[in-house]
Order: C-alpha cells, then structure tokens, then sequence
C-alpha cells in the first residue's frame, strides 16, 4: 500500500489509476491521428500562433523514430517495472490485459464514430503500408473481401520493448492484446485472427482481420 497524509492508495488502484496515461504516451499522437481519433493538421513547427503562450509553441525536434519511441514509451516501461517488482510477473499481465482490452475497444469505438462506415474494407484501408511504415516493416499478404493479411517482420515498439526488458508476455499484454478488441469494437462482425507475434519472440506478427458477416 502507498500511503501519505491522510490518504491510503492500494496498489490495484495505482495501476487503475496511472496506467490510462501511460497508455495515452505509448499510443502516441501519430497513432490517434493515423487511426482518425485526432482531426486536424498539425501546427507548423517553431511557428507561434497569434495569443499563443511561449509555453505552448512547438519546438523543431530531429529524432530518429526509435528516439521517438523510446520517449513516448519511457514511463510506461518505468511503470510496468515498478508494479512488476510490487505486484509479480504473472499479476501485472492480468491486469495489463484487462486495461489494454479495454483500451482496445475505446479505440475501436471512437473510430467507429469518426469513419464515414464501419465496413470491413474501410478498417483495414488503415494497415495498407505506406501506412505505420515508419514504426513497421510490413507487406499485405492475403487482400480478399471477406480478409486481409499482414506480415510484420519489424516493430519499433517490440524492439523498444525487447531492449528495456519488458517484452514477451509482459509487452504483448500492454501493447499487442489491444489489437484482438479494436476491430470488434468497430464492427461486431470484424475479428483479428494472430499466432505469432514479435513482441512475443517470434520472427514475425502474422495479423489476419476477418469479417464474419
């Protein structure tokens, strides 16, 4: 238990608590925007606005996409340790898959609101690289009506991941498991099909989006 003046946080809470933001970092704003949860173009960068505070005006940054990665994800992966080191291993991924399959499925409803429908080709429109080919090397590998097929053969997040020691089962139930609630949230008859995963020390992610309909 965390305790301070006059308050007691129990160490479920903690995680309930916290982790929405964290999950916020590792999602990222190019990640809302790729999935059409945030409208609008960025500002141009170093350029103030008119009543603009110098707090607020964005600042030219050159990193690479691991650097950016890293940063967003920097103080979920500190989290994840922590609640690890107070909760054990096979607690923290209880609770990580409960709060990403939720997660999930808010992704997958909100987009739902923002598409012009929720048909089957207009989901997966969103996964035809060029799409995410700045955090993944992928290639389309099965493209019908009723499914569509993805190999991922890198993953900047599985390497970040892999690289603070928090990959395998730990990574797949913080990052991988929201994947499975997303298109169902969209589409009741969508459905993600997957065995392999590099998150989990596979040589590849072998995602398959079906409609059921």
């Amino acid at each position: 238990m965390a305790s301070g003046k006059g308050y007691t946080i129990g160490r479920r809470d903690l995680l309930t608590r916290t982790v929405p933001a964290c999950a916020m970092a590792w999602l990222g704003l190019c990640k809302l925007q790729s999935v059409g949860i945030c409208d609008g173009a960025p500002q141009q960068q170093g350029q103030q606005q008119q009543g603009q505070h110098k707090f607020d005006v964005p600042k030219e940054l050159t990193m690479s996409e691991r650097q950016r990665t890293e940063r967003e994800n920097g103080a979920f992966i500190r989290f994840i340790k922590t609640l690890k080191e107070e909760l054990g291993e096979d607690e923290i991924i209880r609770l990580l898959n409960i709060y990403s399959a939720d997660f999930g499925r808010a992704i997958g409803e909100m987009q739902a609101e923002r598409m012009p429908d929720t048909s089957f080709k207009t989901f997966v429109s969103q996964f035809r690289p060029p799409r995410y080919s700045s955090i993944l090397t992928h290639e389309v590998v099965e493209d019908t009506e009723k499914a569509f097929g993805l190999r991922v053969t890198e993953c900047c997040i599985a390497e970040v991941f892999h690289a603070a020691g928090v990959g395998g089962a730990i990574g797949h139930a913080a990052v991988c498991n929201m994947d499975y609630y997303w298109p169902t949230a969209f589409n009741p008859n969508l459905k993600m099909e997957r065995t392999r995963t590099l998150m989990q020390g596979h040589d590849h992610c072998n995602h398959r989006y079906v409609d059921t309909a």
